[in-house]
């Protein structure tokens, strides 16, 4: 009997309504549109308006997920949320999309990695699956960064946007289709690149910690840009070799839309042909642990992606934090 493994089974997104622009954006930092689009490839993003939260977007990425694999809600055995933009501390956001969906049996927990945070979920839900736990599980990446950006800081308000993808992860006993590998990374010795200092035990919120501006995101972005490059490039080829597949024989490529110029040059190296990378970063920016799954409901919703192909997902984020994975559709 086959070792059982898990496939995706439905795809689901959702993004705020409201648009910025990087002409809006010249109106409240000194920059540009050719400056913002040249160095990171972006030209609009989804913000959140006052009052939306990530679970509201969780939600509705979730009940495409659900629909699209053809189950209910009631079906779902575990909620993943990958996320570092959660409702509030107390209780896991993913408890509150549990209650809102309907889904009453499932067990749930939140998940922090950073943008990597959707890949650490998805090899996370595989063990589930693989170890007869569970059969059915929801794996949310949600974020609502906008939140948490100083707008007028450019070094961060260009980059980071708002949304929410979800797919379904099912168990199947087809060993040649679902999850083929994951590989997961981790070096706290680079955790000062991209951080939010304020909020947790190290820094409670105070008046004094607001003042100083430590509840926005910081990040060192020409010391991140230089790492990400090699380790996503690096387990990259671990998972294909793991899958027994060369990158360049992937059918499409779904990488953390983080910077266009990082996609390309990833791209290069593992001699992909540019037209089996998928992109989305022009209109969506950085969503963090979002973008993975918002880009391939976008992929599969276009007939991008057919039974049989190999997709390969990469990100890499905050911790510092990176993986990939190849599944096979």
């Amino acid at each position: 009997m086959n070792e059982p493994t898990a496939v995706i089974s439905g795809t689901g997104s959702s993004l705020p309504e409201k648009i910025v622009t990087n002409f809006d954006l010249e109106k409240l930092v000194e920059t540009s549109d050719e400056w913002i689009t040249t160095r990171t490839g972006i030209r609009e993003r989804r913000v959140a308006r006052e009052g939306e939260s990530m679970s509201q977007f969780a939600i509705a990425a979730s009940r495409c997920a659900i629909q699209a694999a053809g189950l209910q809600s009631a079906d779902i055995d575990l909620i993943i949320c990958a996320t570092v933009t959660p409702d509030m501390p107390i209780p896991a956001t993913s408890c509150i999309i549990q209650e809102r969906l309907g889904a009453r049996r499932a067990a749930a927990f939140d998940l922090s990695a950073g943008c990597s945070g959707f890949i650490y979920a998805l090899s996370v839900g595989h063990q589930f699956i693989r170890s007869g736990m569970y059969r059915q599980i929801l794996v949310i990446g949600a974020e609502l960064l906008t939140k948490y950006l100083d707008w007028s800081d450019r070094t961060t308000c260009i980059l980071f946007a708002d949304g929410a993808g979800a797919v379904v992860l099912s168990r199947s006993d087809d060993p040649t289709r679902g999850i083929l590998a994951s590989s997961l990374h981790a070096d706290g010795s680079m955790a000062d690149f991209i951080t939010l200092p304020g909020g947790g035990t190290n820094n409670p919120p105070t008046e004094a910690t607001v003042k100083q501006g430590l509840h926005f995101i910081r990040m060192k972005g020409n010391e991140t840009f230089k790492i990400a490059v090699r380790s996503i490039e690096e387990v990259c080829r671990e998972v294909c070799a793991a899958g027994g597949l060369a990158p360049s024989a992937v059918d499409l490529f779904v990488p953390h839309q983080a910077n266009k110029r990082i996609i390309d040059a990833v791209g290069s190296r593992l001699g992909l042909d540019p037209a089996k990378v998928y992109l989305n970063i022009e209109r969506t920016g950085n969503t963090s642990s979002a973008s993975i799954p918002i880009a391939l409901d976008e992929a599969s919703r276009k007939g991008l992606i057919k039974q049989g192909d190999r997709v390969l997902f990469a990100a890499f984020g905050a911790g510092l934090t990176w993986g990939a994975a190849l599944v096979r559709w």
